[in-house]
């Protein structure tokens, strides 16, 4: 494809500090008790990386992940990073007070259950054992967007213990003790060593034992003149007498190999020495300078205070080693190989020698193949090279075009902001935060539209502040603003400045991934491509190129060379004002031809050096300047005709979920987004330049012949042009950040887009921190390309079976070019449009469509239709509709729009796309609330198939339903009807099934939109009864009152829900009663709200399994029921309004309460007798309402006769004693008649209420009761301790029985000798007289009473007997 003219030769750098937020670092104080040095000791800052084993590999959770860290001073910060998931937790910032961190004092290693990390300072030893991260997650399938970083947990580590950390005794004191530098590693046993160069030229090993086992410190020195192990101090250098130490280690570097340990030292007197650590002695020693080739002699005098070493191991090549002597202006890397012979003799091989001009060396890494090498030049900048040590017949180091800095001055015309142009400036806030604010905390949330807000504020306040007069001139004022801002800026400037200081290198192993470590943040390294690399190359390296792949013979490639320095050359020469000219061209949209013809000119007039002339003289010597003109043109355009399919075919879930995370982190999709960003810059510049060059070959046109004349000003001209727009409208699209788009809007919006049925899941994923804003490009990548990139780029590989290595120069070229072609305009996909519709980001998009437009012919249609959507979102609705009528035009020819209108597979296939295209607008018209804009569209669309028959029958299909379902008001029944009418009538013959797709939208429609808004319930009603289709229609309304009472749980709600119940009742009354039944609605998923997934619920979890639901079928005594049930919610919520709400979903037993509770007894019995309730809870309800009104009396009893009034009262008093109490009263008394029970149980529950609460009983109920179950009575006196009344009735019933007021009791006979049976409730009397007698009460005349029934007894029985 395009953009695979790769070089790795020259690499590009992408920094991490645009607009990055601070870290938000743990802070751990770990305090050893130690005093500070008293020499002042000083260690330049540090830096380092660790990357893991299986970093490499696409199936492991440490792909794409690394460590690094940096320190300064007593504190180290360590930072955990992935490219491929956002890590939790993830930067920690530890401070040793007074223990100062050497050089090389961190080292991270990989054991299989731990990372450990070891941390030497000047005054003590640490090792921190930390999880791995395969443990800390068991199983290699992690499906979140977030992980835990390793130093989650490192807050629970006691770094006290004697495992974790070791006070150096040998250190204290003063600055001549401190060690000079370090190195640490883990033995094959585990065991912590720590290699320290002593001040006295000795290197004095520490090992801590295992970290989970027990043992003790060990304390080694390694020194030429002793061989043996000593555990006293350092001699001090002072005592010897010399200045400088010559066997004093300046930089170490320590390898296992088998089962010993060589610790490597490059000392100050240029020697390299290898110690053996198992056999504590010297075996190498090794004078450096014998390979310097001259003047060895003056190096040799002065101390090596500069050198530096690495290592490089590899089961292939063995152990290799780098030294880098630092001499001033003859610098040089020597490259060894360690060569190992019997009798434990070891030699090294020369390699290869490489020098080099820089000056001051930062760091550098050596791997298999190459020397990596960052340096500081003389104006500090950051220099970064790298060469093969091995193939390099020319010495040339290759190139790394590093990031540059930012303008040092802010231009700003006469009519720009100066704030804009601040704020769009590639510059950190934060240092305004620092100086003009003190507490950063507080603004550490601020999204960043805020903080830019918050610094304009404070600007804005300073600036006015400094203004002393009242009155200024717009000139001076905006004159003001460009000093202050200007100032801001360069703050800003010198903050990054010194965060852009390198201190290391950091190369990943497994995935020759380049970083460069810097004091603030991190930069990586990328391939640069064959045309980048050419436009970028110096004068120096541009010479030396022989070929470029570009060109595919050496001829050719020379002429494409001579090109290319030909543009550097116009570039040079390109004063600012005009580049800035023709910036302003393409932003205003103005023709780049014309523009670059007039700066043409103007460089003509103002050719004072000749320039011209010069750049004239080298076209004369490229020989075929058409065909390399076309060459660049070639490789500068990205338009493919290749389809892009997202779907993991035939992958497992594993690969499915690796490939779902592979550089999806916040980390990785910045860096590659502002990788498409540099390179669009740098394709900019190039076709600006080549398009001016083209303009000079009209002019000239010496070597060019007629007919190639003709190509050049008809084809290639244009072709740059169009480019030249092309990647200016990549560049402004990689520098836009997205908006913020509040949440009530966005989901107002993804609701109107659903309708559409553009994608599965519309709704936006962002996973940047709202202090680092996300650019649209960004937004894109993560929410729709990446997936498709890791689609195309693994679609043909085997990844499970072939454990795919992630290699990083190799795949980010591959992610690069195709992401700059799913972005490419002229491409068929619309992905990055329908990106920005889908997520409401409409600003950009206007502003993407405004500068594709001019140029772009690919997708014409597409971009109307998103540009209306635009206009929909503003609410221009005029606008849409004229862009979505522009749009129809290219409905069959365009991707976009043919997925628009192909949603329904089945309609496609019969269904003209233009019409149903017209069915999706008209839709998304209807859901917005447009009713205008759909007649008017409605009426364009059935005119257009107006001459066709077939067509008629089409649109009807299509478009009828959409007109009738919108709105039926009567302001657009005559509109409505002008439409249809003039094609109805000559459809009569597919009416059936035009019928029944309306039918089967209404529906559908229905159960989707508000129903207090749009009421299609009535308008199917309406339509089944027109048919005679009552059992249709019963349940239509029969479904409406179902939604209302879930949904709309107000009194309109409850009111209506009563109707529909009623009218459904009255449908199926009309239909012959064996099929007066209905079906019951289902209340699950026909509610779903069109558009959602089917997999997934509302959180985005995955939905189980539907079960299937038991039909359930309602007859007309289910309908009366549920009838009753809604009747008495809306008598409820008209007696007691804010009971609307609870009484709308509450089951009969609920309501008999709620309604108990208010007064309303006629209704609570009625809906108690329709469902087979107890009248129990009403009778008691009653009674207690008796009781309160019993205590409280006639005061405030407005309410009381509210809620009489609802009841039905038997009869009226109207005399001056009737009261709300005694209304009250005989209502109880009227419903006990009324509703008579088995026993009298309601007689009895009344009672057994006013008993409980000690209320004397009315003799009316005494009387009523008595009548019917004396015994019970009694027994209810007992148990609420009413003695005397009972007693009294015991009195009373014998009497009664004995023949005086026997029909008070309800006895028909008295005792006699020929009446019936008669009996007493002994036990219960026998209670009774026990209770007397115990509380004392005189039961002298019960006694007497008992005696006389029992005589009367024993004689009506003797004459029963003898009458027998």
């Amino acid at each position: 494809g395009k953009m695979a003219g790769v070089l790795e030769r020259s690499y590009i750098e992408i920094c991490g500090f645009e607009r990055e937020s601070v870290l938000r670092f743990r802070q751990i104080t770990l305090n050893l008790g130690v005093g500070l040095h008293s020499g002042g000791v000083k260690y330049a800052d540090s830096a380092g990386g660790f990357s893991y084993e299986d970093s490499g590999k696409l199936l492991s959770v440490t792909s794409n992940r690394f460590v690094h860290w940096s320190t300064s001073g007593d504190t180290v910060q360590f930072v955990e990073q992935s490219l491929d998931t956002n890590l939790l937790n993830n930067a920690v910032r530890l401070r040793i007070p007074n223990c100062l961190l050497l050089p090389g004092g961190v080292c991270i290693q990989e054991t299989l259950n731990n990372i450990i990390i070891l941390i030497v300072t000047s005054q003590s030893v640490h090792r921190l054992v930390l999880p791995h991260p395969t443990r800390m997650y068991r199983s290699d399938l992690v499906t979140e967007l977030q992980m835990q970083s390793i130093f989650t947990d490192i807050g629970k580590l006691n770094l006290n213990e004697p495992a974790h950390s070791y006070v150096l005794p040998f250190a204290q004191g003063t600055q001549t003790t401190a060690p000079s530098t370090s190195a640490g590693w883990i033995s094959h046993q585990g065991e912590a060593l720590f290699a320290l160069a002593s001040p006295s030229g000795a290197i004095t090993v520490v090992t801590l034992p295992a970290h989970d086992q027990d043992g003790t410190v060990s304390i080694l020195e390694l020194k030429q003149s002793s061989m043996m192990q000593r555990l006293a101090g350092w001699m001090p250098t002072a005592i010897r007498g010399d200045q400088s130490i010559p066997d004093l280690a300046i930089s170490l570097a320590v390898h296992q190999l088998e089962d010993d340990t060589f610790i490597f030292a490059l000392c100050q007197d240029h020697k390299l020495r290898m110690w053996s650590l198992k056999h504590q002695m010297c075996l190498l020693v090794t004078d450096m300078l014998e390979y310097m080739p001259a003047g060895r002699g003056e190096v040799k005098a002065s101390p090596a205070l500069a050198h530096k070493l690495r290592l490089f191991f590899s089961s292939s090549i063995g152990l290799c080693l780098a030294i880098y002597l630092a001499v001033p202006k003859r610098s040089q890397f020597c490259v060894l190989q360690l060569v190992a012979s019997e009798n434990n003799r070891y030699s090294l091989d020369h390699i290869s020698t490489l020098f080099t001009t820089q000056e001051t060396l930062v760091d550098f890494v050596l791997t298999a193949t190459d020397i990596w090498a960052v340096w500081l030049d003389n104006d500090n900048q950051t220099v970064v090279k790298y060469i093969s040590f091995e193939h390099n017949t020319t010495g040339m180091w290759n190139q790394v075009f590093v990031q540059p800095s930012p303008e040092e001055e802010v231009h700003v015309g006469e009519d720009q902001d100066p704030r804009v142009r601040a704020f769009a400036s590639n510059v950190s806030l934060i240092p305004f935060f620092q100086i003009y604010k003190r507490d950063t905390e507080r603004y550490s949330d601020l999204s960043w539209e805020e903080l830019k807000k918050e610094v304009t504020v404070t600007l804005e306040n300073e600036l006015q502040g400094s203004v002393t007069e009242y009155e200024f001139c717009q000139e001076d004022y905006h004159l003001l603003q460009v000093e202050f801002w200007s100032k801001f800026y360069a703050c800003c400037l010198q903050y990054q400045d010194v965060l852009s200081t390198p201190l290391a290198l950091h190369i990943s192993p497994a995935t020759a991934m380049v970083c460069v470590l810097k004091k603030g943040f991190v930069s990586f390294l990328l391939p640069c491509f064959a045309i980048d690399h050419l436009y970028l190359s110096s004068d120096d390296y541009l010479i030396s190129e022989e070929e470029t792949p570009i060109a595919e013979d050496s001829e050719m490639s020379r002429d494409v060379l001579q090109l290319v320095h030909c543009l550097r050359m116009v570039n040079e020469s390109l004063p600012e004002d005009m580049a800035y000219e023709m910036e302003k061209a393409l932003e205003d949209l103005l023709s780049p031809e014309k523009v670059s013809e007039k700066v043409l000119e103007g460089l003509l007039a103002s050719d004072n050096g000749n320039v011209i002339q010069d750049i004239t003289n080298k076209l004369q010597d490229i020989n075929n300047p058409i065909v390399a003109i076309n060459m660049l043109l070639r490789e500068l355009d990205l338009e493919t005709d290749a389809e892009t399919d997202s779907r993991h075919t035939g992958q497992s879930l594993r690969v499915r979920i690796s490939l779902s995370q592979l550089y999806g982190s916040s980390v990785a999709a910045s860096l590659i987004c502002q990788a498409v960003c540099q390179i669009a810059m740098t394709r900019t510049l190039i076709c600006r330049d080549l398009l001016i060059l083209q303009q000079l070959y009209l002019r000239i046109g010496d070597n060019v012949r007629g007919s190639q004349l003709l190509q050049l000003q008809q084809d290639l001209i244009s072709r740059c042009s169009n480019l030249l727009c092309t990647y200016h409208l990549l560049k402004q699209m990689s520098l836009t950040l997205s908006s913020s788009v509040p949440l009530d809007i966005l989901n107002a919006d993804l609701q109107h887009l659903s309708v559409l049925e553009l994608s599965d899941s519309t709704t936006p994923t962002s996973r940047r921190s709202v202090l680092n804003p996300q650019t649209v490009v960004e937004l894109f990548y993560q929410n729709v390309a990446r997936k498709a990139i890791m689609s195309q780029i693994f679609s043909q590989q085997d990844v499970e079976g072939n454990q795919t290595m992630l290699h990083w120069p190799q795949m980010i070229s591959s992610v690069l070019t195709l992401l700059c072609q799913f972005l490419w305009p002229s491409n068929p996909s619309f992905l990055f449009p329908e990106c920005l519709m889908l997520n409401c980001q409409y600003t950009q998009l206007q502003e993407y469509v405004r500068l594709v437009g001019p140029w772009c012919q690919v997708n014409v249609g597409s971009y109307r239709f998103v540009l209306g959507q635009c206009y929909l979102a503003s609410g221009e609705g005029q606008k849409a509709l004229q862009c979505f009528q522009e749009a129809a035009a290219e409905v069959d020819k365009e991707e976009f729009l043919m997925k628009l209108t192909g949603s329904v597979e089945e309609a496609a296939t019969t269904t003209a796309p233009r019409l149903l295209y017209y069915n999706k607008v008209l839709r998304l018209l209807e859901d917005i609330g447009l009713p205008e804009l759909v007649i008017h569209l409605a009426t364009l669309a059935i005119s257009e198939a107006a001459n066709d028959e077939r067509i008629q029958v089409i649109a009807l299909f299509v478009f009828a339903p959409c007109i009738i379902t919108f709105s039926y008001s009567h302001s657009y029944c005559r509109a409505l009807s002008s439409i249809l009418t003039c094609i109805f009538s000559k459809l009569l013959c597919c009416f059936v099934l035009c019928v029944l797709q309306v039918v089967s939208i209404i529906e559908s429609r229905a159960r989707a939109v508000d129903l207090m808004t749009h009421n299609y319930y009535e308008l199917l009603y309406a339509f089944h009864i027109n048919r005679h289709n009552y059992r249709k229609a019963g349940t239509v309304m029969f479904e409406y009152g179902m939604r209302l009472g879930r949904e709309v749980r107000t009194l309109r709600g409850l009111q209506k829900q009563v109707n529909c119940y009623l009218a459904a009742l009255s449908c199926l009354r009309l239909v012959h009663p064996d099929y007066a039944w209905i079906v019951q609605p289902s209340s699950g998923a026909a509610y779903e709200r069109p558009g959602t997934s089917p997999k997934r619920n509302y959180d985005g979890e995955f939905a189980a399994n539907p079960v299937s639901q038991q039909i359930d079928i309602l007859e007309l005594k289910d309908l009366e029921k549920e009838y009753v049930l809604a009747r008495s919610r809306l008598t409820l919520a008209q007696q007691d309004p804010p009971s609307a709400a609870i009484a709308g979903g509450a089951s009969s037993q609920e309501m008999v309460a709620l309604l108990v509770q208010t007064g309303l007894f006629d209704t609570a019995l009625t809906l108690c007798q329709t469902f087979n309730l107890s009248l129990t809870p009403v009778f008691e309800g009653l009674t207690f309402k008796c009781i309160k009104l019993q205590y409280k009396g006639d005061r405030d009893q407005t309410e009381v006769w509210n809620w009489l009034a609802a009841n039905q009262l038997p009869t009226v008093i109207t005399t001056k004693d009737s009261s709300a109490t005694d209304e009250a009263w005989r209502l109880l008394a009227h419903y006990l008649e009324k509703y008579p029970s088995q026993n009298a149980q309601y007689h009895r529950c009344v009672l057994n209420k006013l008993l409980s609460h000690g209320v004397p009983v009315p003799d009316w109920l005494l009387n009523a009761y008595k009548e019917v179950d004396a015994a019970a009575l009694l027994r209810l006196y007992l148990n609420y301790d009413q003695l005397e009344s009972a007693a009294e009735l015991v009195l009373e019933y014998v009497d009664a029985l004995l023949g005086k007021g026997h029909q008070y009791f309800g006895i028909a006979r008295p005792l006699s000798a020929t009446a019936s049976l008669v009996w007493l409730p002994y036990t219960s009397i026998d209670q009774l007289l026990r209770n007397l007698s115990e509380s004392q009460i005189n039961e002298k005349n019960l006694k007497d009473k008992l005696s006389e029934y029992h005589r009367l007894v024993d004689q009506s029985s003797r004459h029963r007997l003898m009458a027998r």
